[in-house]
C-alpha cells in the first residue's frame, strides 16, 4: 500500500487506497473509530480501529439486515449513505440515512460488539447525511442535507432539535444555510463545537471536483458563514473533502476525507489541520497566505504513532475458519441462511437461483454474490474451487464486479464441467449488454484454481490452473468499472441457471490476496 513508499517518520497518502467512502471519525482515549457508507451491501456500515490514524483494521458492521425484505434484493446505489459517529453519555452512536426510507441510528457500549437494531429518528425521503451534536446545556441537536433525487433539494442544510436519547426529533427544521450560490451540493455535515463556536464541516462542489468546507456560527440560530478550507490546488487530489476531524490530547489534529478515484471508489486521505488566529481550520498545506489548504502527499507520522512501524491495511486474505467469511466481505443483499452451508476450513456458496434484469438473467442482480473492495492500484487475488455442483446450469468462479463485470468460472453442463468467461457491461443509455465465452473442458474430480492480476486502470487479466504455480492465461482482457456510487469489487459466487430444490455449492478452500 502507499504507505510502503513513504520515507521513515512520514506517512503518504492515501493512507487506504479502497473504497471507505464518506468517512466519519472520533477519538475516545487512545482509541480512533471509522464509520463509512456501505450503500446496498450487507452486512452494512463497517467500523473500523487505529491506534495511530495510520494504520487500520475492520473491527466490525453496525447491523447485518433491515427488519423489511426491500433488500433481500439487489438495490443498487440505495442503502446505507453518508453516516456520522459519535461518543457520548458512554456510548458509541451512528447516524445514517438511506435515500428513500430515511434518517436511522444505532448505538452501543462496545463497537465489536452487537449494536441496537437500526431505529428510525425521522422517515423522509431524500433526509440523507445525518450529524448529531449533544449541546453543553443537555440539549441535542441533528444537521442534515437533502438528496435532489428523492426530494427535489438540495445545496441546503438543515438543523433540528432532537431528543437527547437520539430517537426523535423535535419540532420543525430550519434551513440554517442554502449554499445555491457560494457552496453548491452542499452535503455530508458533520457538527462540532470548540471554542464557544459551533462548526459544521462539509462537502461542497461535487464529488470528482469539489472542495471542503466549513460553516461556523457562534449561536445556532445564525448568522452562519462560510469559508472554503481544503481544496486541490496545486495537487493531483481531485475533490478532497467529506469526511471529519479528531483532535489529539496535545491539541494536534487530524482530518479524514476522501478522493474520488473512479472505477477503485472513494479512497481515504489523512491531512493534519492547524487552528489559526481568527478560529478557522486550516487543513492540509497552506497554498497562500489566506487561501484554503490543499492536500499533503506525504507528510509526519502523528505524535501518536509508534515508529518504526508496519503497515496495516483492513483485512482482504481469508482461510474461511469455522465456514464463515471474516469482516472485510459483504454480500449484495440482505444475507440468507441458505447461501452458505456447512464446511471445515473452507467457505461452501450454494448456488442460488439467477435473476432476471432487463429480462435476461444475470449476474448483475445476483444477490449472493459474496464481494469485497480493490485494495489498492495492483493486486492479485487467487482462490481454490471445488465444484460440487448436482443440477445442470449451476456455476460459481472468481468476479470483478461493477456495472461492467467479469466472471471466470466453472459450469455444470450435460454432466460435464466447462470454464466459461463470463462478461457484462452496462450501455450509457442504462442496457445491459452480456457475452460469454467457453475457454475449457475441466475433470470433474480436480479443483480448480482461478487468479485475476489487476493493473493500473482496472485492468483485469483473468488464469486458470491445476495448482498455484502453472497458470493458462484467459483472453481479452478486462476493464474493470465502478458499480453505483461504489468501486469495483472482487468476490466469489456460485449461482443456477434454473430452479432448484437442493442446489450444489462452490466450495472455496482459501482466498489470498497479495498487494
Amino acid at each position: 500500500m502507499a504507505n510502503h513508499e513513504a520515507q521513515p517518520g512520514y506517512y503518504k497518502n492515501p493512507i487506504l487506497h479502497a473504497d471507505y467512502s464518506d468517512p466519519d471519525i472520533i477519538r475516545v482515549g487512545g482509541d480512533f473509530y471509522m464509520v463509512s457508507s456501505s450503500f446496498n451491501h450487507f452486512p452494512a456500515l463497517p467500523v473500523l480501529h487505529s491506534r495511530d490514524l495510520v494504520n487500520w483494521k475492520i473491527i466490525n458492521h453496525v447491523f447485518s439486515a433491515f427488519k423489511d425484505k426491500t433488500y433481500d434484493t439487489m438495490q443498487p446505489g440505495k442503502g446505507v449513505w453518508a453516516p456520522s459517529i459519535r461518543y457520548h453519555d458512554g456510548k458509541f452512536w451512528v447516524f445514517f440515512s438511506t435515500p428513500d426510507e430515511g434518517i436511522f441510528m444505532s448505538f452501543t457500549a462496545d463497537p465489536r460488539g452487537k449494536w441496537s437494531a437500526p431505529h428510525c429518528v425521522k422517515a423522509a425521503k431524500g433526509w440523507i447525511d445525518p450529524c448529531p451534536l449533544w449541546d453543553d446545556d443537555g440539549r441535542a441537536w441533528l444537521v442534515h442535507a437533502f438528496a435532489h433525487s428523492r426530494s427535489g433539494r438540495k445545496h441546503q442544510l438543515q438543523l433540528i432539535e432532537m431528543s437527547p436519547d437520539g430517537r426523535s426529533l423535535l419540532g420543525e427544521g430550519k434551513i440554517i444555510y442554502d449554499g445555491a450560490l457560494d457552496q453548491p451540493t452542499l452535503e455530508g455535515p458533520k457538527f462540532y463545537k470548540r471554542n464557544g463556536w459551533y462548526y459544521i464541516f462539509a462537502p461542497a462542489g461535487g464529488v470528482e471536483t469539489g472542495w471542503q468546507s466549513v460553516l461556523r456560527a457562534r449561536q445556532l440560530s445564525g448568522p452562519w458563514e462560510a469559508r472554503v478550507v481544503l481544496q486541490q490546488g496545486q495537487t493531483h487530489i481531485n475533490g478532497p473533502h467529506q469526511g471529519g476531524f479528531v483532535e489529539l490530547e496535545n491539541d494536534e489534529c487530524w482530518f479524514i476525507h476522501f478522493q474520488d478515484a473512479d472505477l477503485y471508489g472513494r479512497i481515504v486521505h489523512l491531512q493534519p489541520m492547524n487552528w489559526q488566529q481568527d478560529d478557522w481550520p486550516l487543513i492540509g498545506e497552506k497554498q497562500l497566505s489566506n487561501g484554503p489548504g490543499q492536500p499533503v502527499i506525504e507528510h509526519p507520522l502523528p505524535s501518536i504513532a509508534q515508529y518504526p512501524q508496519g503497515c496495516e491495511t483492513p483485512q482482504t486474505s481469508d482461510d474461511f475458519a469455522n465456514g464463515k467469511p471474516g469482516l472485510q466481505w459483504q454480500w449484495q443483499a440482505h444475507p440468507q441462511e441458505s447461501w452458505l452451508q456447512p464446511a471445515k476450513n473452507a467457505l461452501a456458496l450454494a448456488c442460488q437461483i439467477m435473476p432476471e434484469y432487463q429480462g435476461e438473467q444475470a449476474l448483475y442482480a445476483q444477490p449472493n454474490l459474496l464481494l469485497q473492495k480493490f485494495p489498492a492500484r495492483n493486486f492479485s487475488a487467487t482462490t481454490e474451487l471445488h465444484a460440487e455442483f448436482q443440477h445442470a446450469g449451476e456455476l460459481s468462479g472468481l468476479i470483478i464486479y461493477g456495472e461492467r463485470y467479469a466472471a471466470l468460472a466453472l459450469e455444470q453442463r450435460e454432466g460435464k464441467l466447462k470454464i466459461i468467461l463470463l462478461a457484462a457491461w452496462m450501455s450509457d443509455t442504462g442496457v445491459l449488454h452480456q457475452q460469454q465465452r467457453d475457454i475449457a473442458d475441466w475433470p470433474s474430480n480436480k479443483p480448480l484454481w482461478l487468479k485475476v492480476n489487476v493493473a493500473d486502470g482496472g485492468i483485469c487479466h483473468f488464469s486458470y490452473g491445476e495448482n498455484n504455480i502453472d497458470w493458462q492465461h484467459v483472453s481479452p482482457s478486462f476493464a474493470a468499472g465502478k458499480g453505483k456510487w461504489v468501486g469495483a469489487k472482487l468476490g466469489i459466487f456460485a449461482a443456477s441457471r434454473q430452479a432448484v430444490a437442493q442446489p450444489g455449492k462452490g466450495v472455496y478452500s482459501h482466498f489470498t490476496v497479495d498487494l
